[in-house]
C-alpha cells in the first residue's frame, strides 16, 4: 500500500507539498487521512448533523399548512401556495449558498456559518409562538374578537420562517456534497462505497425525518406550538456539536475544472421540474385530504393527517437496503455496471413510478368524494367522512419508493456529472429543481383556482367535499407522461462524464 495513503495529522507537512502527490486535503489545505475506516468515520460524522438538521426542517416544513391555516387563519388555497412559495425559495436558495462554499468559503466553513444561522432562525421562530406580542391571538381567549394575526405578528413568523430557508440553502448542497467528497473517486473502492454513501445517506435521512413526522406533528396537533418550534431548534444545535466533533477527520476534492460540463444537464433539470410538482403534493394536499377522514386508532387516539407522512420514509428506509443489497447485485450480473443500472436508468424508474403514484392518489380522492355523498355530507366539510385515514397510506408508500429511484438517482447525477470543483452546485442545482417545481405547483394552483372558481367550484375549495383534487392529480399525472417521453430522448443522447456509469 501506498504509504501516502496513511500520512497523520500531527506529521502533516505544509498544505502545498503533498497535494500533487495525494490529491486530497482535509479543509485546511493539509493532507488528509485515508484509511479504510477514517473515511467512514467522517462520513458518519455528516451524515450524523445532516439527520439532526433534517429533522429540524422537517419539523417546520412537515406540517407548516396546518399552523398557516390553524393560529394564522390562512385559507386552504392560500395555505398552500405559501408553503409551495417557501418551499420553493427553500429549494432554490442553495445556488447560492453553493457558490458563496465553491467559489470563496469552502464546503467545510459554509456548513460552519450556515448551521449558526440556522440556529438564529429557529430561536426566533420558536419566540414567535411564545412571546405574547408575537404570536397569533389565541381564539380560546378572544371570545367574540376575530383571532387573524396582525402583520406585525405574521410579518415576524415569515422572517423567521425565510431565514430558516436561507440557512438551509447553505447547509444543505454542502453537507451532501462534503460527506460524498470523503470518499476518493480515484481509488475503486472508494469509489463504490460512495456510490453506497448516497443510499445510506439517504436512508439515515429518512429515519430521522419519520420520527420527526411521527413526533413533531403529534406533539404540534396536540400540544404546543411552541414546543413544536422548540425541538427543532435543539435539534439544530445538535446538528451543530455532531459537525464540530468530525472536524480533525474530514478530508476535501481540490481540483480546480471549466464550468462547462453543467450546461448539458440543463435539460434533465428542465424535464425534472415536472416531477417536483408532483413531490410538493405530499405536504399540502394529501394532507388537506386526511384531515377529512377517520384518523381514529381505538376509541380516542387521533392520527394527526400530517403523520401519514411518515410512511414516505418508512417505505424509504425499508426499500433501500432492498435496492443496494438485491438488486443492485443481481442488475450488475446482467448489466457489468458497478452500480447496476445507470444513474439515468434510475432516474426514468422514478419518473414512471411517480405518473403511478399520482394515478393511485386520482383513485383514492374519487373514492372519498363518493363516500361523502354516500354519506350526504357534501355541504358539511367539518364533519368525518365514514372512511379511513389509511386510504391513503398507499400513494404516500409508493412516494417513498420514486424517491428511492428518483431523489437518490439525480442527487448521485448532479454530484458525479459536474466539474469536481462545482459539486456543491451540482447538489444546488438538483435541489432547485424542487424549489421551481414549488413554485409551478404554486402558479398551477392559482391559475386552476381562479379559473375554476369563475365556472362554478374551484378544484380547490375549503370545502374539500364539493373540490375536485382528483382532477389536480390526474392532470399531473398526464404532464408526468408527458415529461418522461420528453426525458426518454435527452437519456437516449447523453454522454456520461464518467466511464464507470456506461455499461461495458
Amino acid at each position: 500500500m501506498d504509504s501516502s495513503r496513511l500520512l497523520p495529522f500531527t506529521s502533516a507537512p505544509s498544505p502545498s507539498a503533498d497535494v500533487a502527490l495525494v490529491g486530497v486535503v482535509d479543509h485546511r489545505g493539509f493532507p488528509a487521512f485515508r484509511s479504510s475506516s477514517g473515511r467512514w468515520t467522517a462520513a458518519l460524522f455528516i451524515i450524523g448533523g445532516q439527520i439532526a438538521e433534517r429533522f429540524a426542517y422537517y419539523g417546520i416544513s412537515s406540517n407548516l399548512i396546518s399552523y398557516l391555516t390553524g393560529p394564522l387563519q390562512e385559507s386552504t388555497a392560500a395555505a398552500a401556495a405559501s408553503v409551495n412559495i417557501w418551499s420553493g425559495v427553500a429549494m432554490m436558495l442553495p445556488l447560492a449558498g453553493a457558490f458563496v462554499a465553491d467559489s470563496y468559503l469552502g464546503r467545510y466553513k459554509t456548513i460552519l456559518f450556515a448551521s449558526l444561522l440556522y440556529i438564529l432562525g429557529l430561536g426566533l421562530l420558536t419566540l414567535s409562538s411564545i412571546l405574547p406580542s408575537l404570536r397569533p391571538p389565541i381564539c380560546s381567549i378572544n371570545v367574540g374578537k376575530p383571532c387573524i394575526p396582525n402583520h406585525f405578528q405574521a410579518g415576524c413568523f415569515y422572517f423567521a420562517l425565510y431565514l430558516v430557508a436561507l440557512a438551509q440553502a447553505g447547509h444543505k448542497p454542502c453537507a451532501q456534497a462534503f460527506g460524498a467528497d470523503q470518499f476518493d473517486e480515484k481509488d475503486p473502492e472508494e469509489s463504490f462505497s460512495r456510490s453506497s454513501f448516497f443510499n445510506w445517506s439517504y436512508c439515515s435521512l429518512c429515519i430521522g425525518s419519520t420520527a420527526t413526522i411521527i413526533i413533531l406533528t403529534y406533539v404540534q396537533d396536540n400540544i404546543s406550538w411552541p414546543l413544536g418550534f422548540g425541538i427543532p431548534f435543539v435539534s439544530m444545535g445538535l446538528a451543530l456539536i455532531l459537525f464540530l466533533f468530525g472536524t480533525k477527520t474530514y478530508r476535501d476534492a481540490i481540483q480546480l475544472e471549466e464550468a462547462k460540463g453543467v450546461l448539458q444537464l440543463v435539460p434533465l433539470w428542465a424535464i425534472s421540474l415536472i416531477y417536483a410538482v408532483i413531490f410538493a403534493q405530499s405536504s399540502t394536499f394529501f394532507i388537506k385530504q386526511g384531515s377529512t377522514l377517520d384518523c381514529r386508532i381505538g376509541s380516542s387516539f387521533h392520527v394527526p393527517p400530517a403523520a401519514l407522512q411518515s410512511f414516505i420514509s418508512i417505505s424509504i428506509v425499508a426499500f433501500i437496503p432492498i435496492y443496494d443489497q438485491i438488486l443492485v447485485p443481481v442488475s450488475r450480473k446482467f448489466s457489468r455496471i458497478p452500480t447496476g443500472i445507470t444513474q439515468l436508468q434510475r432516474i426514468g424508474i422514478g419518473m414512471i413510478l411517480s405518473i403511478i403514484s399520482m394515478g393511485i392518489a386520482a383513485l383514492v380522492e374519487v373514492k372519498r368524494l363518493k363516500t361523502a355523498k354516500k354519506y350526504g355530507l357534501i355541504e358539511q366539510p367539518n364533519t368525518m367522512i365514514p372512511m379511513s385515514l389509511w386510504w391513503l397510506v398507499p400513494q404516500y408508500i409508493l412516494y417513498g419508493i420514486t424517491e428511492v429511484f428518483m431523489i437518490i438517482g439525480l442527487q448521485e447525477f448532479f454530484y458525479v456529472q459536474v466539474p469536481n470543483a462545482l459539486r456543491s452546485l451540482g447538489l444546488a442545482l438538483f435541489m432547485s429543481i424542487f424549489g421551481i417545481g414549488s413554485f409551478i405547483s404554486s402558479f398551477l394552483i392559482a391559475v386552476i383556482n381562479e379559473a375554476t372558481s369563475k365556472s362554478g367550484e374551484s378544484w380547490f375549495s375549503d370545502n374539500l367535499n364539493r373540490a375536485h383534487l382528483d382532477y389536480f392529480y390526474w392532470l399531473l399525472a398526464a404532464l408526468g407522461a408527458g415529461g418522461l417521453i420528453m426525458y426518454l430522448y435527452f437519456a437516449r443522447s447523453y454522454v456520461y462524464k464518467k466511464k464507470q456509469d456506461v455499461a461495458m
